[in-house]
């Protein structure tokens, strides 16, 4: 992605109100590896684009982090508990945290299809099934952004 592209990136996520404070109480959570990713992040470009309120289609914020150290789905759940109980509604109804650690384990169950394991979160993002979905963020502890996007 070009210097500017990010540049712009960065500031139509730091305009959207909803989306900087499921990025600040994220980053407060301390998870290992985390990403905001898929629609919570370039929903708001289309947003932009055609001139929509920043939160328009906005149906969830999917928060992913990497956690190899035990991949059970009672350890995932202890996130999710802790994370629902960092959000007031209706954005505790809207984050949805999945390891990423993990997701080779269920997901041909529930797709049809195998998928090998990923060595962190923003390896997920490669494997999305359109370039369009594929960019994440995190907010930094210094305040900065870090912007994840493989395809550009």
């Amino acid at each position: 992605m070009s210097a500017e592209l990010e540049r712009r990136l960065e500031e139509i996520v730091r305009e959207a109100p909803a989306l900087m404070q499921v990025l600040q109480r994220a980053r407060d959570l301390d998870l290992p590896d985390w990403l905001i990713f898929s629609g919570a992040v370039y929903q708001r470009v289309l947003n932009r684009l055609t001139g929509r309120d920043a939160d328009y289609g906005i149906k969830d914020y999917d928060l992913g982090y990497f956690d190899p150290a035990d991949v059970s789905y009672d350890a995932e759940d202890v996130v999710i508990r802790r994370v629902a109980a960092a959000f007031e509604p209706p954005l505790r109804e809207m984050v949805e945290v999945r390891n990423q650690a993990r997701v080779h384990l269920w997901f041909e169950g529930k797709f049809g299809e195998p998928y090998s394991p990923l060595s962190c979160t923003a390896e997920a993002l490669r494997r999305f099934t359109s370039a369009t979905f594929s960019v994440g963020a995190r907010l930094e502890t210094d305040g900065r952004l870090t912007i994840v996007a493989p395809f550009g």
